[in-house]
């Protein structure tokens, strides 16, 4: 039996002054649907799900929602006009008796319904636009970016609440595992059209790539096809001239098929290149602790940074992540104990609060204007990584068009701005990167590139961030911040510093916490003799040691080049070490899971 339609998209286009962004697009939001809606920045995600709210009006086609079907949308940047308190905003449209909806939502997603609108930051209004939307359960949820501003344990807390909830939903995020979790179809925006993939987000750049390959081959053969026919043209035309008009016109169609083709957008050329190498000690904390007023934000907290680590920092939020930045790297000082700042240091700073970018300057001026990148004497060049480059022409290499230079940054989405703020960041030599929640709005093949780029980045990254696979792909040590001034110093990425937790799924554990439940906080004993720790333990082991043994592949294969050891001996030595590291943390694992499984079955 089909399931019934919430909402059907038909036949909408819409253009803004220029080319069209959507033409004769379609889709359909069945009963039940969880879909993810993806696609490159300035695709025309966020456009097409306000034109699905009722929000934007198309230029043609309809909108219809089911008969009686309620539809709530999240925006980006809500307007909290003529309310009081986030508290009143939220509970906007409930009943009396509804309130505690709020409430509950407002404790999973942690934020003050007292807190006035006024002195309310972005963050809190996000969360409040969330909790209203949580509180009101419409049958249909379109949320855009929601876990952008949220730390760790309120992503958690939502996606439990979206994988419960009987509501049908349609999701625009850049966080990958969120996706993975709850996603069973995809939506894919490209060039002004969408494609349905009934496949969740673990299965669309899978997908995607086989669609660009079968398009490569078939332009291939298309460009092929003409050179031939333009060959003929060339050299048999003039001796069948009547007789073949019908083949010239064909190959002008070819050609014409050609020029109506949409190119796909790049990927923005950014590169990171570190300056002169900064001291083998980076810095050093000493016994640092610090306070405001009652509020304990380290204790006790000692920590070394060498010359290549890749260090993030993660925790809920208001626990102090930024505070310990800024002391590490000079910009706050401890209450007490010492920071040791190390030689020669170039340091390169991403904001999470863009507080680099002024709105109301153009994208020409916020590069022209940077002393740091200014040319003297040549008002359209900049200095990229010590070379003189055109604004334009550095602008492009960020995906931004001629037309955008002289345009407001106000006027740029959330990944625009991101990737501007990368571009005078990358514009740098640095041997120090600090990246305060570099990933919020960067698109899928943007954040592949800038894993790739920290990848091979000869200095030192310290970040803080809340995107779980993100931390996995980049980060080599965790410091876990975790309330009343402990700080913990983890081996890996996130998932390593869950399983040396010994945590059960992480996202469970926190509504679990939440809900105080004991039947839910007593697991009973495994067989054997395991504690519910060890089990857990015992069942990430194999999917852990495939891992670093992939990993460890994939350094022999680098270290097998004869040229590397000549031409790059610093890389050289980076992959031999990395490579002693993985077959030592191979050996451990190995050894705990035998031990497991002998214990498991004594």
């Amino acid at each position: 039996m089909a399931r019934a339609p919430l909402l059907q998209v038909s036949d909408i286009a819409l253009t803004f002054g220029g080319d069209p962004v959507f033409d004769d697009l379609s889709l359909v939001v069945q009963s039940g649907d969880r879909l993810a809606l993806v696609g490159r920045n300035g695709s025309g995600k966020s456009t097409l799900m306000k034109v699905m709210a009722g929000i934007v009006e198309a230029d043609k086609g309809e909108i219809i929602a089911g008969p009686g079907v309620s539809v709530g949308y999240m925006e980006q940047d809500p307007d909290l006009t003529g309310f009081e308190t986030l508290g009143d905003f939220a509970a906007h449209g409930l009943e009396p008796g509804e309130l505690y909806k709020v409430e509950r939502a407002g404790e999973g997603l942690k934020f003050d319904p007292e807190r006035p609108v006024a002195t309310a930051s972005g963050g809190e209004r996000r969360r409040a636009a969330l909790a209203r939307l949580m509180a009101l359960e419409p049958e249909l949820m379109l949320l855009d970016e929601p876990t952008n501003h949220l730390d760790i344990e309120a992503i958690a807390w939502l996606e439990n609440e979206l994988k419960t909830t009987r509501a049908a939903y349609v999701i625009i995020s850049h966080d990958r595992a969120f996706l993975n979790a709850l996603t069973r179809a995809t939506l894919w925006v490209d060039r002004g059209a969408v494609r349905r993939q009934e496949i969740g987000f673990q299965g669309f750049e899978a997908w995607r790539d086989t669609i660009w390959e079968e398009e490569d081959m078939q332009r291939h053969k298309l460009n092929r096809k003409i050179k031939a026919e333009a060959r003929w043209a060339v050299e048999g035309i003039s001796a069948r001239r009547k007789r073949n008009q019908g083949r010239v016109r064909a190959l002008q169609d070819l050609r014409a098929e050609r020029a109506g083709q949409i190119t796909r957008q790049g990927t923005a050329a950014m590169a990171l290149e570190a300056g002169p190498k900064s001291g083998r000690k980076v810095m050093e904390a000493i016994n640092i602790t610090k306070a405001f007023g009652e509020k304990t934000i380290l204790r006790d907290f000692s920590l070394t940074v060498n010359r290549g680590d890749r260090i993030a920092l993660v925790g809920p939020n208001g626990v102090g992540k930024t505070t310990l930045l800024n002391m590490l790297i000079g910009k706050e000082l401890p209450d007490t104990g010492e920071v040791k700042i190390g030689t020669n240091l170039a340091v390169a700073l991403f904001d999470q609060a863009r507080a680099q970018l002024d709105g109301d300057m153009t994208l020409w001026d916020s590069l022209t204007g940077d002393p740091d990148m200014r040319v003297s004497g040549k008002a359209d060049q900049i200095l990229v990584r010590g070379n003189p480059k055109h604004v334009v022409g550095y602008l492009k290499e960020f995906l931004f068009d001629e037309a955008q230079a002289r345009a407001p940054v106000r006027s740029l989405s959330g990944g625009e701005k991101a990737r501007l703020l990368l571009a005078k960041l990358m514009a740098r030599e640095s041997n120090l990167l600090i990246l305060d929640e570099p990933t919020n709005d960067l698109d899928v093949e943007t954040l592949d590139l800038m894993q790739e780029l920290l990848g091979s980045y000869d200095g030192t990254v310290i970040l803080v961030s809340h995107d779980r696979d993100f931390l996995d792909r980049v980060a080599a040590t965790t410091i876990a911040m975790e309330g009343d001034g402990r700080a913990t110093v983890y081996a890996g990425g996130w998932t390593d510093y869950i399983s040396q937790r010994g945590m059960e799924d992480f996202s469970e554990s926190v509504v679990k916490s939440k809900s105080s439940a004991p039947k839910a906080q007593q697991k009973s004993q495994a067989k054997g003799g395991l504690s519910f720790t060890e089990k857990h333990r015992l069942e990430t082991l194999p999917a852990e040691i495939e891992r670093i043994t992939a990993e460890i592949a994939k350094l022999e294969e680098l270290l097998g080049d004869p040229a590397l050891f000549t031409e790059q001996p610093a890389k050289f030595q980076k992959a031999s070490d990395a490579l002693v590291q993985r077959h030592g943390k191979l050996s451990d694992a190995e050894e705990e899971w035998l031990m497991l499984e002998e214990k498991a079955g004594s």
